[in-house]
């Protein structure tokens, strides 16, 4: 017996000597699956006129999401959602101007020539005894114009800009630098948001320049029978969103230009509102490989599917920089990290692949992902790499054509930027242009895509652009001038920073996350 038990034991032994650890996973295998040959094999279908410029909620896109819907299926990697249900339903309507009717006082206001409403509204009359004067319209840590103000359920009154100190330094900042609070759309959607965060049904906003450009604008296309803007049916109560003329609000407040302090305004305001909108029937594809030790803790991946459609005269916008190479680049990517699971390698932590719908109607899709239906809780999102343009020069950008430009690294987390330089630097050797990275730069490209929608929830981000070009939203957006090498390059540096992110210890650590 005793025998018996000591060659088993031997036995044991000499299994578990000849039992060798897995080795580490050759990161380059992986990557070497994505190849210029492949991109350019789906990009010359899914940017072809069969698939109509793929604007959203049209056939065209309903091409584009079953194309990408079946190369996973092929890839055998599962939606989050349920079985062979990669669609994430994206609500949508396209808004017509409303029709409102308002008086003062008993006093006629007539839309268009002493206001316009720069949002939805809800079908409604509304009879109001009193308003909220919030001065500027601005809340900080330092300065705020809600002090001691009740604004839940009632409409505010602020005016446009920000205020200023004697020595012409902005109160908010105590520098000479103008502030979110005086910029433009996100100055004014900054104030919208802070009143509905303190519970006001509506905001009124004094703001000339806006007006002058929009009540224009917006005039003709109520005369025109426009079909509507596209936007995200709300979940919520719809806020009431007027830009109205100082001449109105001086009817309410006289002192309107010198004195900003908050107070009440007793007026009688009555109100009809007519919502004119057209259900848009649109999705976000999805899939998902599970993470092995976190796998609660998601890295999402995104491009846009979506583009423009048609012109006016029937030709086809393509799309295939804009964003074809965003959406190839993802199946690659997606193909790489599936033929490392199939050798051993799951990733750590989970990846969601998203493509999006709606991101040239204002980043609908992330919109909704984000806001109204994540699929995964934000909290649990480490990092956001967004993927749109990356198949074309810069032909305003001289030097060397192996760049990309990297928007939003350094935004939110200094561990991910340097995490994007180590593995640039150790497989890909592109060079990283941050020309568009800067908080002042012009063309605010870290407003203007999916990855904004992650930012603004204080989940870290990368962006991925070539930047634009003469093809830009036109027909000649076409495959045959991706230019395929840097297309293939591009895309194994998302993949080399993705497999880090999702392998590493730890989430890339946010240091520099912003007041909500």
């Amino acid at each position: 017996m005793k025998n018996s038990i000591s060659i088993i034991i031997i036995a044991l032994l000499l299994s578990a000597c000849g039992t060798k650890p897995k080795p580490p996973a050759d990161i380059t295998k992986y990557a070497s699956t994505i190849t210029s040959s492949e991109l350019k094999e789906m990009l010359y279908t899914y940017a072809s006129d069969e698939f109509e410029g793929r604007e959203t909620g049209e056939p065209g896109q309903k091409k584009a999401v079953n194309y990408i819907k079946d190369h996973y299926v092929s890839m055998e990697i599962p939606s989050p959602i349920s079985e062979d249900n990669y669609f994430q339903k994206v609500p949508l309507e396209l808004q017509k101007i409303p029709n409102i009717e308002m008086s003062i006082n008993g006093k006629s206001a007539t839309m268009f020539d002493d206001f316009i409403s720069m949002g939805s509204v809800d079908t409604q009359t509304l009879t109001i005894d009193e308003l909220v004067y919030a001065g500027y319209g601005i809340h900080t840590e330092s300065y705020s114009d809600y002090t001691n103000l009740d604004v839940k359920g009632k409409i505010v009154l602020v005016k446009a800009g920000e205020p200023i100190n004697a020595d012409s330094t902005y109160i908010t900042s105590g520098t000479k630098e103008p502030t979110k609070w005086s910029k433009g759309r996100s100055g004014r959607s900054s104030k919208k948001t802070v009143a509905e965060e303190f519970g006001a049904k509506g905001i009124f906003i004094v703001d000339t320049a806006a007006y002058d450009y929009y009540s224009n604008i917006y005039r003709t296309r109520k005369e025109s029978n426009w079909p509507g803007r596209m936007t995200g049916t709300s979940q919520n109560d719809t806020m009431l969103y007027l830009l109205i003329t100082e001449t109105l609000a001086k009817t309410l407040v006289s002192d309107l230009n010198i004195n900003d302090q908050g107070r009440i305004i007793k007026a009688k305001v009555k109100m009809n509102l007519e919502n004119e909108a057209t259900p848009v029937d649109s999705e976000n594809v999805v899939a998902f490989i599970k993470g092995s030790e976190k796998p609660d803790e998601i890295l999402v991946i995104s491009s846009h599917l979506d583009h423009i459609g048609l012109t006016k005269d029937g030709d086809v916008n393509n799309g295939a920089d804009d964003d074809g190479s965003g959406t190839v680049a993802m199946l690659e990517i997606a193909e790489a990290f599936k033929t490392a699971v199939k050798d051993g390698y799951r990733p750590k932590r989970s990846i969601l692949f998203l493509h999006v719908t709606g991101e040239e109607k204002g980043l609908l899709g992330s919109s909704h992902y984000t806001d109204n239906d994540p699929i995964f809780p934000l909290n649990n999102t480490v990092a956001n790499l967004n993927i749109d343009m990356i198949g074309r020069i810069d032909p305003n950008r001289k030097g060397n054509r192996n760049y990309v430009y990297l928007i939003g690294s350094d935004r939110l987390s200094t561990e991910l930027h340097e995490l994007s330089e180590t593995m640039n630097q150790k497989y890909t050797k592109i060079e990283l242009d941050y020309t568009y990275n800067a908080d002042s730069d012009p063309n605010r490209y870290y407003y203007r895509s999916d990855h904004y929608n992650f930012a603004k929830n204080n989940v870290p981000i990368i962006f991925y652009f070539n930047g634009t070009h003469d093809d830009y939203h036109r027909p000649s957006d076409t495959a045959d001038k991706i230019e395929y090498d840097l297309l293939e390059n591009r895309t194994r540096l998302v993949f080399y920073t993705a497999w880090e992110i999702a392998n590493r210890d730890t989430r890339p650590f946010v240091d520099k996350a912003t007041l909500k």
